[in-house]
């Protein structure tokens, strides 16, 4: 549909054509104190349709309440409720969190009203006068009046409602706060838009993993789960209702309908959200630094967990290896060509029929799988298994499931996903179900029992949005359906081995609780690289801990299957995957390191380095447990004030002490900006004081841009592993960032990363 570029027709989706009507808050005529919260008795006037706003004084006014809660010192909580009531919990919110409640008090003056906390600390105040004007001319009708309310998450530090974002009195670019009713019609969604005001150099981003600039500003964004077929496109595999202010603020917008989201984009003036259903509950998160901001988000919806050693180990997989012998081939010249090596993933291959999801072996491919798992298992490699959560016309499970209700079916089939394969899908798991989810958990169980570590839990954007489910309509559950389907996996995992992991594509709000998380489906490019990275980093400020992508890339272009990897691309991949929580190979062709020759002794000198940055990166995921950071940092969560990096999408830090630039192009140079502090280079050891650009930097391929604080010490494993398994970390020592240090090959280090090669 062409765009109109007015607020009510593009955002708000309300025409003259529209049967729908239109609701604006207006000043409230009351408040009060309820159970230690306030509320507002909102009026709504209806207004005339059209592209301009007149109110209709025909129709009645409506009344609402907004309800305004504290949960300590930096968390503010507005909601209302219209034609559905607000859910006080869901399980986008973490059970276990232990936020409570602050009571409030309300003062009333005749000009403004104040609420307060028990410290006395204004936390929101309601303007109750008119704008101050001077009366010459009557050619415009006045403004009319609307809610005028400023918030303040954390003491002093003001969020304010968007009360006049218009060009004339009838003429806005957003409203406060407004309410589309849908008549009782079919098909008719309510919809729901609050907005904030913004400032003119405001800065954005989070979202989710959102592939784009690191500021946000100026895009508008459709928050709703699709396949993203790639990460140099709008659509996003994990959307998340939460962005982060560059004025030290951040807002949760409970939901999983579906959200569009303007970031100082519809206007300049201010951020504004419109959700599908007929309520609005938003979270304001005071900072003042984003990553206190993240914390609070995190307080609410739950931390990231811990992840075993083995998980930080190297990945091998490609779509797909199809028998337990070739497998097993794969594993013994990876232990033999002394590449280290902790899991093999099988892809779509290891069913009775490719892609036929049947979470059962081949008997002929696998003819033992327990003695398979065990031999493996005793060279020290895990074994991750591919699946997702549909069942397929002709699945052996599938007469079960119809039978007991475990799938939701429709005529359709199934849309918007990468089917890989001829399989049509009859339905989808319904998650929403305690049985379901006990039957699919049954499922996972066996293979685990099995000695399976870990299980791929694929896909989940998509689900059949015309079928009925148990506990949520489809239009609410598609959103949440990753939630739901990775906690089901996770907890079983977690249950059966002790060790609490999946791995994971999709996400939502919440997710982060059941990591762990890779970026989708790049190609192999290096602007798939650079996507890969923007993705990840936004997913880091939305609350994610861990973070992963396919080396180099998942799918080749312009041949999709059958692309010849470039040598420096593959290389320049893994050294950036070195420098990322979780490193796994996988795409569509062959991705083991021996198929680069020519390559070979710098794939080893990478390989050893990440097994020795193991003990650095365990260090730092505790705090991804704890604290708002994630593994995976954009510059400006340690330096929010410079304004620089808060446009700045291909640098980030690993943890507390590691600034990487990664190499995006096969001319081997980049400019690099290192933020204030001292800098000293990982593999030259020149330092160098920020801030400051260094331009036309000349990266060789041995070489890497990575750098260490001044005075890091950095735990580190000094001996050669072939896996986890091998290691000892009480043997873990610190490498010394001091002014002795000439880089790593001079360190102590250097014997173990330059050691002979096979």
């Amino acid at each position: 549909m062409k765009q109109t570029n007015y607020y009510t027709s593009d955002f708000l989706e309300v025409s003259d054509e529209s049967p729908r009507r239109l609701w604006r808050a207006c000043r409230p005529v009351d408040a009060g104190v309820e159970q230690g919260a306030i509320w507002l008795d909102l009026p709504f006037q209806c207004q005339k349709p059209g592209r301009d706003c007149y109110p209709d004084m025909t129709i009645s006014r409506r009344h609402h309440r907004l309800w305004i809660r504290a949960y300590g010192q930096e968390t503010l909580r507005l909601s209302i409720a219209f034609d559905e009531a607000v859910q006080e919990a869901s399980p986008m919110l973490d059970a276990t969190s232990s936020l409570t409640i602050s009571p409030l008090s309300l003062e009333k003056t005749a000009t403004e009203w104040f609420i307060r906390d028990e410290d006395g600390q204004c936390r929101a105040r309601i303007g109750l006068t008119d704008p101050v004007v001077e009366v010459w001319s009557d050619l415009l009708p006045a403004p009319e009046e609307t809610i005028d309310l400023r918030c303040y998450p954390k003491a002093g530090q003001e969020v304010a409602l968007s009360a006049y974002d218009q060009f004339q009195p009838n003429r806005h670019d957003a409203m406060a706060l407004v309410y589309v009713d849908h008549q009782g019609l079919p098909g008719q969604r309510s919809n729901v838009a609050m907005a904030f005001q913004a400032t003119h150099d405001e800065c954005f981003a989070g979202t989710g993993e959102r592939f784009a600039k690191m500021d946000l500003a100026g895009q508008t964004l459709q928050l709703e789960n699709q396949d993203a077929q790639g990460v140099n496109n709008k659509r996003a595999y994990k959307n998340i209702p939460f962005y982060l202010s560059s004025r030290g603020y951040g807002v949760f917008i409970h939901t999983s309908a579906f959200t569009r989201l303007s970031l100082a984009h519809q206007s300049t003036r201010s951020t504004q959200f419109m959700v599908e259903e007929g309520c609005l509950d938003v979270f304001l998160l005071g900072g003042p630094t984003p990553e206190r901001v993240l914390y609070q988000y995190r307080c609410l919806t739950g931390f990231p967990t811990t992840l075993p050693l083995w998980s930080y180990g190297i990945w091998m997989s490609r779509m797909t290896y199809f028998s337990a012998e070739e497998v097993e081939t794969i594993c013994a010249r990876l232990r033999e060509e002394e590449y280290p090596c902790d899991v093999m993933h099988l892809d779509t291959g290891w069913f009775t029929t490719d892609w036929l999801c049947e979470w059962t072996f081949n008997p002929e491919r696998f003819p033992d799988p327990p003695a398979f798992l065990k031999r493996l298992k005793d060279q020290g490699f895990r074994v991750s298994l591919w699946q997702l959560p549909y069942i397929a016309e002709g699945a052996r499970q599938l007469k079960e499931a119809l039978e007991n209700a475990y799938i939701a079916t429709n005529r359709q089939r199934l849309q918007g996903g990468s089917n890989f394969s001829a399989n049509d899908y009859a339905g989808t798991i319904d998650f929403s179900s305690p049985e379901a989810t006990a039957w699919y958990q049954g499922l996972l169980k066996a293979l685990l029992e099995m000695g399976v570590s870990c299980i791929k839990t694929d896909f989940g954007e998509d689900i059949h949005l015309d079928a009925d489910y148990a506990n949520l309509p489809a239009d609410k559950l598609h959103n949440l359906y990753p939630l739901l389907y990775q906690r089901a996996a996770w907890e079983v995992t977690k249950q059966v081995t002790g060790e609490g992991i999946a791995w994971s594509r999709a996400g939502w709000a919440g997710c982060q609780r059941y990591p762990l998380h890779w970026g989708g489906d790049a190609a192999c490019s290096w602007e798939g690289l650079a996507g890969s990275l923007k993705g990840g980093l936004h997913l880091g400020l939305s609350g994610f801990g861990y973070w992963s992508h396919d080396i180099p890339g998942f799918h080749g272009v312009p041949d999709f299957m059958n692309a010849v990897i470039s040598d420096d691309l593959y290389l320049r991949w893994t050294q950036f995957g070195v420098f990322t929580s979780h490193m796994r190979y996988h795409g569509t062709s062959k991705r083991e390191p021996y198929h680069h020759p020519a390559i070979s002794r710098e794939l080893y000198y990478w390989f050893r380095l990440r097994y020795t940055l193991l003990p650095y990166l365990l260090q730092q995921a505790d705090a991804c447990t704890k604290t708002g950071y994630p593994l995976l940092r954009a510059l400006l969560l340690h330096h929010p004030t410079d304004k620089t990096v808060w446009h700045i999408d291909d640098e980030y830090f690993l943890g507390d002490d590691l600034l990487v630039a990664p190499v995006m192009n096969a001319e081997n140079r980049r400019d690099v900006y290192l933020p204030a502090g001292e800098w000293v280079n990982l593999f030259t050891g020149q330092r160098t004081t920020g801030p400051c650009w260094l331009t036309d930097v000349s990266c060789p391929l041995k070489e890497y841009p990575a750098w260490a604080r001044a005075g890091a010490r950095l735990p580190v494993y000094p001996y050669l592993v072939a896996c986890t398994d091998e290691m000892d970390l009480e043997k873990t020592v610190s490498l010394v960032i001091d002014e002795h240090f000439r880089g790593l090959d001079a360190s102590l280090l250097g014997p173990i990363l330059n050691a002979a090669y096979p």
